[in-house]
């Protein structure tokens, strides 16, 4: 006879003496990841290698708390690591579309800004204090008085030549013109067109070399004007350079020793010196204050003197962690901002924005799978950073093709940061075997385990878990009959008694509504019935279509029998998950039998009802039969099975065992306890296999039972592989310790038989016979007599 099992293996309790604290405010909060040795040591073979190409891909089911602990176990170790440098854009004076990246020591970047900013406005004042002050004008006029006295000096001789020549020199409108002057009188045209053709000849004889002469002349002026702008463009440098050279000083004191920041600073002044003229004149109001108030004006000229910081390392401890939750390109990468400036989009290096790639180099940058997944052109970008060991802020659009207009391209920075995407494992094996570059730059893989051994040292890191959780958000501590309810609801999450389940999500919005109910009921702590209470309210939220399939039963719209016996029928259990709540429905399944040679037929694989896993179970059904009963003549039978009443598909090889009792009920004609519902698998050897959902699936019969009152005939019969699995409701462990609802767990279709129908399987004896009045000798009788009718009968000729 089948043991029946005892209530103290229905569920697996968590004693007080396990938990070594009375509540959680005795402990100190969680550092560790817990229960994923595996993980870590992933973690830390990839953290610690540093040749190129060890980036990580951390794996694992939702709700693990894959981020979390990923973001606080770097943390602990980007605290001991230098602090990466600072970085800035700068104006670029070779290449204004190229800006130049200016690496810094942490904390310098800020200063430089401020530094360079209170630079362009004492420069700016400097100079025009130097450029307006009655000593620059004194001393510009004597630079420009002897060029004017040369210049006078030519003028003076070349009035003179004219005048020798019988000429004057004046100015006009189109330029200088020679007059001719004759008996003192100076000739028009009029009165020169009157002169005798001699006359006219010598005159214009003699104005050709003076004209000649004039043309030396006025060479020699702009030769002259030229070194006089010369000179007074040496003399504005150094005016200019005396009023900044101080301040500049100061800069190159503090920042000299950052060789690019020196020969920044260098390429500032020179274009200082360079753009005078544009600075000084800048300085005056704008003509047009509607064209500056709508960002039309002439541009400041010291707009390109200032820093753009774009990595600002001033306030790190260590290295960066950086967890990029939207990691969109621009995001990730960075962008260049534009501004509207009448009707057209403009942009320079001060608008130039880093991304979270930028802020974690030198350290450590996580990005969720899904959503890099989801965001066009950053996988594409990363690959080409981590390939290139560069970082280049690039427009998507302009990449892509879509923009065709010049943009900005600043100097790519050097990148020098782990990367570690976190994700479900399906999209690791998809990259693996899609993408051929993924496992050149993500060779390790970091896999954290959705459940964890129940050991003692496990269970005290689960409750610092539970510490570090209430005091991270201001919750009540839990007290030890709650610990040991979590714990309890950690392994039914895990569906095994010797797990927990690391979906800290789930045991956390578990503790966040216990919470509420300690509160509500004014209690110090959280104890085991404010989490009994989160955990029934939780159902009760989300489990109105199991109470309505319940209310079908119960009216008996769904036919489902809970007492009696029948031929050829069984109640068999399914589970059904809506959103977040999963529960067990009994099913009625029935076998009909007949002569035929069709074997047997699985009505919902006819029907298109029917999944490749169920169907599959009724093929190792069929050859369940033909193993043990068709040694000596084949199956002569046409037999049908089907879930009675089920519309919406059926999938799974959880109920072949069921159907094989169904079958082998109605092929004996031995009636089956309907008081029982089953579930569990079965191979070709009669063996009876473990399925998933073993508690939802007890409950939702216990559930039926119960409302219709238990009687103490009722129970479940299970694969005795499961037993481990079962982490019951309380109510249903107390029914069965008061002997009102059963737990059979069978290891084999012949143990199985024998508790529903009550009669022995029977063993074979040596020749292969079953002892009478056993099922399978009543299953092999009808069979045999099934075969026999289906022969051919012999005609009389034959006779």
């Amino acid at each position: 006879m089948i043991k029946e099992l005892d209530y103290t293996q229905a569920r697996k309790i968590c004693d007080k003496e396990f938990i070594k604290c009375t509540a959680t405010d005795d402990l100190e909060p969680l550092l560790d990841i817990i229960g994923q040795d595996r993980a870590v040591k992933a973690l830390q073979f990839g953290l610690d290698i540093k040749e190129e190409g060890f980036n990580l891909y951390v794996a694992g089911m939702p709700g693990t708390g894959k981020k979390t602990a990923i973001v606080n176990f770097l943390g602990h170790r980007a605290k001991d690591m230098p602090v990466p440098p600072d970085w800035c854009y700068v104006y670029n004076f070779e290449d204004g579309q190229k800006p130049n990246a200016l690496q810094l020591p942490a904390g310098m970047g800020s200063q430089l800004v401020a530094d360079m900013a209170r630079f362009i406005e004492e420069m700016k004042k400097a100079l025009k204090a130097s450029f307006e002050s009655d000593d620059y004008a004194s001393r510009r006029e004597e630079t420009l008085k002897g060029f004017e006295e040369t210049k006078q000096e030519l003028m003076k001789e070349l009035n003179q030549k004219a005048q020798d020549a019988g000429f004057v020199i004046q100015r006009s409108k189109i330029g200088m013109v020679i007059i001719p002057v004759i008996n003192g009188q100076l000739i028009n045209e009029e009165q020169f067109s009157i002169l005798p053709q001699t006359i006219r000849e010598e005159i214009q004889d003699r104005r050709k070399a003076l004209s000649d002469e004039m043309r030396t002349a006025f060479r020699q002026f702009r030769d002259i004007d030229r070194e006089a702008e010369a000179a007074v463009e040496k003399f504005n440098k150094e005016v200019a350079s005396f009023a900044m050279d101080a301040l500049l000083d100061s800069l190159n004191d503090k920042y000299g020793e950052v060789e690019e920041c020196k020969l920044y600073l260098g390429a500032v002044r020179n274009d200082i010196l360079d753009n005078l003229g544009a600075i000084l004149g800048a300085q005056k109001p704008t003509e047009n204050p509607l064209a500056a108030m709508m960002g039309g004006g002439t541009p400041d000229p010291t707009r390109r003197y200032k820093v753009n910081l774009v990595v600002d390392n001033s306030k790190l401890e260590g290295a960066p962690v950086i967890m990029e939750l939207n990691p969109g390109h621009d995001r990730v990468f960075g962008t260049t901002e534009k501004e509207a400036r009448f009707g057209a989009l403009v942009t320079d290096y001060t608008m130039i924005r880093s991304g979270s790639a930028h802020m974690a180099n030198g350290g450590y940058l996580i990005l969720p799978v899904e959503d890099l997944a989801k965001s066009p052109g950053t996988y594409e970008a990363l690959k080409r950073t981590l390939l290139n060991k560069k970082l280049e802020i690039e427009e998507l659009a302009a990449r892509m093709g879509y923009v065709s207009t010049r943009s900005l391209r600043p100097e790519p920075i050097p990148f020098d940061c782990k990367v570690i995407i976190v994700g479900d494992g399906r999209y690791y094996y998809m990259l693996y075997q899609g993408d051929p570059e993924f496992k050149k730059i993500f060779k390790v893989k970091a896999e954290f385990d959705n459940t964890m051994a129940r050991s003692q040292e496990n269970v005290a890191q689960y409750a610092q878990f539970m510490c570090t959780l209430v005091n991270k958000e201001g919750l009540k501590h839990l007290e030890q009959t709650g610990i040991a309810s979590i714990v309890e609801y950690s392994s039914r999450l895990a569906a095994d008694q010797d797990k927990l389940s690391t979906q800290f999500d789930k045991v956390s919005d578990i503790i966040r509504e216990a919470n509420y109910y300690a509160e509500s009921n004014g209690g110090e702590y959280i104890t085991a019935d404010h989490v009994r209470q989160a955990i029934e309210a939780k159902v009760y939220r989300s489990n109105m279509i199991e109470e309505k399939l319940g209310e079908m039963i119960e009216r008996g719209s769904i036919l489902v029998d809970t007492e009696g016996s029948k031929v050829g029928q069984l109640n068999g259990l399914a589970v059904m998950g809506i959103g977040d709540h999963m529960f067990g429905k009994p099913s009625r399944i029935t076998a009909s039998i007949g002569l035929g040679k069709s074997g047997i037929i699985d009505i919902e694989k006819q029907a298109d009802m029917g999944g490749p896993t169920h169907t599959k179970g009724v093929h190792i059904l069929t050859g369940f039969l033909t193993d043990r009963y068709a040694k000596e003549h084949p199956l002569s039978l046409t037999a049908r099975l089907v879930f009675e009443q089920s519309y919406s598909g059926v999938d799974g090889d959880s109920a072949s065992s069921t159907e094989t009792y169904a079958m082998m009920s109605a092929l004996s004609g031995v009636p089956i306890k309907q008081s029982f519902a089953v579930t569990g698998s079965v191979n070709q050897r009669g063996q009876v296999q473990a399925i998933g959902g073993v508690n939802h699936k007890i409950e939702g019969f216990f559930d039926l039972c119960k409302f219709r009152g238990l009687s103490g005939d009722h129970g479940v019969m299970i694969p005795e592989s499961n037993v481990k699995n079962l982490m019951l409701r309380e109510d249903v462990v107390e029914a069965v310790k008061e002997g009102m609802f059963h737990i059979y767990p069978v290891g084999t279709i012949d143990e199985g038989i024998e508790v529903l129908t009550g009669v022995g399987a029977g063993e074979p004896d040596d020749e292969g016979n079953y002892p009478e009045g056993s099922v399978n000798k009543l299953v092999q009788d009808r069979l045999d007599q099934m075969a026999e009718l289906m022969k051919p009968k012999k005609s009389n000729d034959d006779e």
